[in-house]
């Protein structure tokens, strides 16, 4: 059974603008998925239909083998626990600590009390230090997130992902903030937790380069409809135009020197 199913999902903003079209795909544990198209494509959209940050119009999405859309808030917070989110700009608290912001991720775990009062186990605190350490934060532990670079602010998200224990983490748009050197890095943290944790990854890019280096698998998407979808090494320059349209001819990239390499 696929991790992550997705049968006709159909997103529409008042009635008339359609963010997704009967966008169908399934997605097993320990893939690294990217999702790629212009902007306005609807992949952030997708990405938020699937954790119900967004309520699809219709169709059925199911996390594990449950159907998110039948949950009521209770066992929706509980599946979201199962469910990483990392942001382009990071959704960090930035007058709180790495380790403070880290531990957020336990809050879908907690109650209500013990979220505000900030009770953590020892195991919890513990865990939180392995992943800090494991993402090279150690030095920036106890440094407020005001002031991290970006690329420091950005494996803090992927740490605060971790700590939930999650089987998937969703992206959305992770290196676009980023700097070239930063990106490599946030990319090389996703690809191996995707093959080392085998935890599947989903990661919205506007950059076709990345996508062809670190997924298993790319999904096009173009005004809401699924396009493309296939192995890295399946992407032909043709389909590169039907998924970007007009904007495929300003990637800088070399798709035939790319799969020659």
């Amino acid at each position: 059974m696929a991790l992550l199913e997705l049968k006709n999902v159909t997103k529409n903003y008042n009635n008339e603008c359609c963010a997704l079209d009967n966008v169908s795909f399934s997605v097993d544990k320990g893939e690294f998925v990217s999702i790629i198209g212009p902007s306005g494509a609807g992949k952030s959209t997708l990405l938020r239909c699937i954790n119900r940050m967004v309520e699809a119009s219709s169709g059925e999405i199911s996390v594990d083998g449950v159907i998110s859309s039948s949950l009521s808030k209770k066992r929706l917070r509980k599946l979201r626990t199962k469910i990483g989110m990392i942001f382009q700009h990071y959704n960090l608290v930035d007058r709180l600590t790495v380790i403070e912001n880290v531990l957020h991720g336990r809050l879908g775990y907690k109650s209500t009390l013990a979220g505000v009062l900030g009770r953590y186990s020892q195991e919890e605190k513990s865990q939180a230090y392995r992943i800090i350490e494991i993402l090279g934060l150690n030095e920036q532990i106890y440094k407020r997130c005001d002031q991290l670079s970006g690329g420091q602010k950005q494996r803090v998200g992927i740490a605060r992902a971790l700590v939930q224990n999650p089987k998937i983490i969703l992206c959305d748009e992770p290196i676009a903030s980023l700097d070239p050197n930063a990106s490599k890095i946030i990319m090389d943290h996703l690809r191996n937790i995707s093959k080392e944790m085998g935890i599947t990854i989903i990661v919205n890019l506007h950059q076709v380069e990345v996508a062809l280096k670190y997924s298993d698998r790319i999904i096009g998407v173009n005004r809401g409809k699924v396009v493309f979808d296939g192995a890295p090494c399946d992407l032909t320059t043709r389909q590169i135009r039907d998924i970007y349209g007009s904007e495929s001819e300003d990637l800088i990239f070399d798709l035939g020197e790319r799969h020659a390499g």
